[in-house]
């Protein structure tokens, strides 16, 4: 009989990165800009630590918030 395992996927996907996924439903925390930089910092400590989807997601993040930035700039 296969095991199943009852944690919820955002607990699977979580699970020995070192750090906790910030909360889904509670307050944005930071502007674009620090998010932006934030996610870097994560692409960069994935790349050193041998990971590389990690490191591609917080890359595609980081380009989401430079979007962003880029979209409220031209908004101006």
């Amino acid at each position: 009989m296969q095991q199943r395992d009852n944690r919820t996927m955002r607990q699977r996907l979580s699970s020995g990165r070192g750090r906790p996924l910030p909360p889904r439903n509670g307050p944005s925390r930071g502007n674009a800009r620090q998010k932006y930089e934030t996610y870097l910092v994560r692409a960069r400590e994935a790349q050193l630590a041998g990971d590389a989807v990690e490191m591609e997601n917080c890359y595609q993040h980081a380009e989401h918030y430079w979007r962003v930035m880029r979209d409220a700039e031209t908004a101006r």
